[in-house]
């Protein structure tokens, strides 16, 4: 039997319902991220860096560009032959078969995969946060205090506390009260989704509730360890972490890495970020265009301007078009004379000429208000927005649309296109 001290179990099959159409066609974790990254590549690079060689990634919503993006392990030094990245779908067993059906089920059908490794303690990750940990620093912690599980945490404001799973600690840092998203929160210490459990306590919670219906650590694992009496310890994290969970905060995101001193640095050498790189031609700046506080991928074209955005490799921009705080995917083509303002174009769009792009009042999405808000405006990965049409604040558009799609040539704010190409928007 492989003898590992730590193994790292990442939770990558979320469907990522809240940002819309741009996980139609993919998971979460595999939604691009700053220009050339997508955002699995963040707890990835914070393994390796951490020094853990055994990764296993537990996949099902959309997982085709997820496993091609992972693929062995190569670009994280994870192409190991004892350990590395293993990709962990749901599969048909003898007796039963069932989905994931929450995060320590998800966990609980894999107990073969971590035995093989005989860990003395595992790392549970999520797929979909932004952020650079070392975990070594944290298992340093769970072994300081005799941990049974120890679990990352970070101070938010208390008017945000009750998303979160919040933690009441004593002067140890040892948990005394756990609420799992309380309307009324008692304190402000709130759960990343970031545990380690010493192997024994997680083998035997899993088994004890493995009859729970949907079982999930904030709900069922933690408050039973608790209940037994076990050490729990929050470990207080105070750098940056961002759950880009909603189409707002997931912009913000993006627009905080063009900051003069972003919050969030990709250029430290001694923390670097990890990601399949593709073959790709030098990017090319036309004489006429013009640039400033951007991010730009490899093999881009830009002929016209883009102020404070991030672009990603291979995207086209023609000439006379204007680009202000947006956010532009892989092989996307942009039009000539296009005005956009604060809008996300998922990979493989195409929008013609003379568009305008995020304008007008903002107005209440018609069918998600509270996923397509902010004031941005949406669209969805492979649409194709045809030449002079203009499209409002707060809108969301999938697949393939022609102008008979925009009375009088308008998607006004708050409206909502998905064509039989797309998927429900």
């Amino acid at each position: 039997m492989i003898k590992k001290e730590m193994i790292a179990m990442l939770l990558a099959g979320g469907q990522g319902s809240r940002l819309g159409v741009l996980t139609e066609k993919v998971a979460k974790p595999a939604v691009a991220f700053g220009g050339k990254y997508r955002i699995i590549d963040f707890p990835l690079s914070n393994c390796i860096n951490s020094g853990i060689d055994t990764v296993g990634v537990l996949t099902q919503y959309q997982p085709l560009r997820l496993n091609t993006h992972i693929g062995i392990g190569v670009p994280w030094d994870l192409d190991r032959t004892e350990g590395g990245v293993t990709v962990l779908p749901p599969y048909e067993k003898s007796t039963n078969s069932e989905w994931y059906t929450g995060t320590a089920n998800a966990i609980f059908q894999n107990m073969a995969y971590m035995e093989q490794y005989n860990p003395d303690y595992v790392l549970i990750l999520s797929g979909d946060h932004i952020y650079k940990m070392d975990y070594e620093v944290m298992l340093d912690f769970h072994k300081a205090n005799k941990a049974d599980v120890t679990i990352a945490c970070m101070p938010v404001p208390i008017e945000e506390a009750s998303r979160f799973g919040i933690m009441v600690t004593d002067e140890t840092f040892r948990v005394t009260e756990f609420e799992e998203k309380p309307e009324h929160p008692s304190s402000n210490l709130a759960s990343m989704g970031i545990y380690i459990f010493s192997w024994p306590v997680l083998k035997e919670a899993l088994y004890a509730l493995k009859d729970q219906q949907s079982c999930d650590f904030g709900k069922h694992i933690l408050p039973y360890c608790k209940d037994k009496g076990q050490r729990l310890f929050a470990y207080e994290y105070n750098g940056y972490w961002k759950d880009v969970g909603t189409l707002g905060s997931y912009w913000e995101a993006n627009m905080e890495l063009i900051d003069i001193i972003p919050e969030f640095n990709l250029y430290e050498e001694f923390w670097k970020i990890y990601t399949k790189g593709d073959i790709i031609q030098p990017q090319y700046i036309s004489e006429e265009a013009v640039l400033d506080r951007c991010l730009i991928g490899e093999g881009s074209e830009i002929y016209g301007e883009v102020h404070n955005s991030v672009i990603g490799p291979n995207v086209v921009i023609g000439k006379g078009s204007v680009i202000r705080d947006s956010i532009i995917m892989r092989n996307t083509i942009i039009g000539e004379n296009v005005d956009m303002e604060k809008a996300i174009v998922a990979e493989d769009v195409t929008i013609g000429n003379d568009v305008v792009l995020g304008c007008g009042e903002e107005a209440p999405n018609i069918k998600k208000p509270a996923v397509y808000a902010f004031g941005i405006a949406t669209i969805g990965e492979g649409s194709v927005i045809p030449d002079n049409v203009k499209i409002g604040k707060n809108t969301a558009i999938s697949g393939v649309t022609t102008p008979a799609d925009y009375p009088d040539g308008i998607l006004e704010s708050g409206q909502v296109i998905a064509t039989k190409d797309g998927d429900k928007a």
